[in-house]
């Protein structure tokens, strides 16, 4: 537990020294904060009730979409990316012989990156969507718990499908492709493109049950109080059960690569 604590706080430092690259993602996010509160402020005003969210609803959603999009890393990178680099290269052979697990050591370099972004790049856009728009905040302590619980859950199932998108490194010349659609899956059914309550019937149904809803929807769901009791328990439910699926297959295509696959380049 130390080893990954230390490996952790190493990685928060890492991130931590790109200052201008930080204060540039911090202004993109404000900046499409702005652009995407304000057209579905329009939507709403055509149809006030749009998936059982109010206007505040949706305006709030979007500041947590912005607040979430870096901490989860929607878009890819963060750690598993490294491991990728390392299997193109044959560099992953080192890692085998590391004293801690590839699994545990990605998983808690990632924690100490998205770490540093929920602090920086989740936290000010946040304050500054709430200066610009009226926000709904959560509504006491179990609210703010259950919230907190789900963006750990969904930076969990966020590493799992990264991790292994980045192993088909080593089975494929170049896993840009694979990295390309499940960008494309994250993008639209994380509710980061619109939110997941305004897909109609079954397609909605199961547009939430995928492990993309953890991203953001799932998270945004407890924090605006539209799940609560038994059914925020459900909620965070389903995010543990990705998260221990994802990472378990994790483990085992680990376990298949490292006794049947020859490295690229080694």
């Amino acid at each position: 537990m130390t080893l990954h604590l230390a490996i952790a706080r190493r990685s928060f430092r890492r991130y931590s020294t790109y200052t201008a690259a930080t204060l540039a993602g911090i202004f993109t996010n404000c900046v499409f904060g702005v652009i995407n509160a304000l057209v579905l402020m329009a939507v709403w005003k055509q149809n006030p009730d749009a998936g059982g969210y109010d206007v505040q609803d949706a305006v709030t959603y979007v500041w947590l979409g912005q607040a979430m999009l870096m901490t989860i890393a929607l878009f890819g990178g963060g750690a598993p990316s490294d491991l990728a680099t390392r299997i193109r290269t044959g560099d992953v052979a080192m890692d085998f012989y590391r004293p801690v697990g590839i699994l545990g050591w990605y998983l808690a370099a990632d924690v100490g990156r998205a770490a540093f972004h929920l602090v920086s790049r989740g936290l000010v856009p946040t304050l500054v969507g709430a200066v610009l728009f009226d926000l709904t905040f959560p509504s006491g302590p179990l609210v703010w718990l259950a919230f907190t619980v789900s963006v750990v859950l969904a930076l969990f199932v966020s590493f799992a499908i990264r991790f292994l998108v980045a192993m088909t490194a080593f089975w494929v010349l170049d896993d840009q492709g694979t990295q390309v659609l499940a960008t494309t899956a994250a993008l639209f059914f994380s509710g980061l493109t619109v939110p997941l309550v305004l897909f109609p019937g079954w397609f909605g149904t199961l547009a939430r049950a995928l492990p993309w809803a953890s991203y953001i929807q799932a998270p945004a769901d407890l924090w605006l109080g539209h799940e609560q009791g038994w059914a925020a328990l459900a909620v965070l439910g389903l995010q543990l059960l990705w998260a221990v699926v994802l990472l378990a297959a994790c483990a085992l295509l680990l376990r298949v690569a490292e006794r049947k696959v020859v490295v690229q380049g080694g």
